[in-house]
């Protein structure tokens, strides 16, 4: 289960119906019922069908069927069906579908990046960074689990991750260095993981001792050579390979023995091509 609150679901609404649904009301044809059924055009792997079953249900319709998220969906086939009046399904309509699109299309190019990836290497894992649009994490995190991916950082809260950024403040990696005893001390129970740029620091830091090294932007072929390396050092380290990973190169990534491949392209593409058809009963 992904918990999403309720008030979460009653925010997608009145953001959509901030009053009423005007159109609907000057037609005239509000209190007819009719049915409500969501179609995809193209094969994918569903997403949001739990929270838009949840969402009519607050508007006062009843669903009669729908696939769970998670399902694979062919062209053309009804994965979700609802009925009530003109109303309730009007209001339900339009942010149902961007719901169902949007965490659609993620779910779905997370699953083909998985499948490649783990066709490669079994134990491999694809995880989704959190450069996510604003006010939409809940939805997007659901997608990607979904789509057989993990969160790679739900947030500032989670991780020790420790970026170049973070060493301007501590005189480089030297002053990291420096200072990587007490940072286990304060946070005992967490691993701890720097991102890098070349072999030269990563070597320095596995020799330091710490959890995890991730590497940004490093090619495939340099990062093939670099791993055998670093695991003669510390064959337990976490090696994690991020920066510019997409569909079209995630199966060099998955070759070069990383453990995680971190990645923001699943969040950028086209949404999943779905369509509603409604009838009068």
């Amino acid at each position: 289960m992904f918990y999403i609150p309720d008030g979460r679901i009653e925010e997608y609404i009145k953001e959509d119906v901030p009053y009423l649904d005007l159109t609907t009301s000057v037609l005239g044809i509000g209190n007819r019922r009719g049915k409500m059924s969501f179609y995809s055009r193209e094969e994918a792997v569903l997403c949001g069908t739990e929270e838009v079953v949840r969402l009519c249900d607050k508007l006062g319709s009843r669903v009669l069927s729908y696939f769970p998220s998670g399902s694979l969906v062919k062209p053309n086939e009804t994965f979700l069906e609802v009925e009530g009046k003109a109303e309730e399904l009007h209001a339900a309509w339009k942010v149902s579908l961007n719901i169902l699109e949007y965490c659609s299309g993620i779910a779905t190019r997370t699953r083909r990046m998985v499948d490649i990836a783990t066709k490669i290497n079994p134990r491999i894992s694809v995880v989704a960074t959190r450069k996510i649009f604003p006010g939409t994490k809940e939805l997007a995190t659901k997608a990607v689990v979904v789509g057989g991916g993990f969160p790679h950082r739900l947030g500032l809260s989670e991780t020790i991750l420790i970026f170049k950024q973070h060493l301007s403040f501590l005189g480089g990696l030297p002053g990291l260095l420096g200072i990587l005893d007490e940072i286990r001390a304060r946070a005992c129970e967490k691993k701890v993981i720097v991102e890098v740029e070349n072999l030269e620091d990563a070597l320095v830091l596995c020799k330091a001792g710490v959890d995890g090294i991730q590497f940004d932007k490093v090619s495939p072929p340099e990062l093939k050579k670099y791993i055998p390396k670093i695991r003669g050092i510390n064959p337990a380290v976490i090696l994690l390979a991020a920066g510019g990973i997409n569909l079209d190169n995630v199966a060099d990534y998955a070759k070069t023995g990383v453990d995680a491949l971190v990645t923001t392209s699943v969040y950028l593409g086209k949404p999943v091509d779905l369509s509603v058809k409604m009838i009068e009963l």
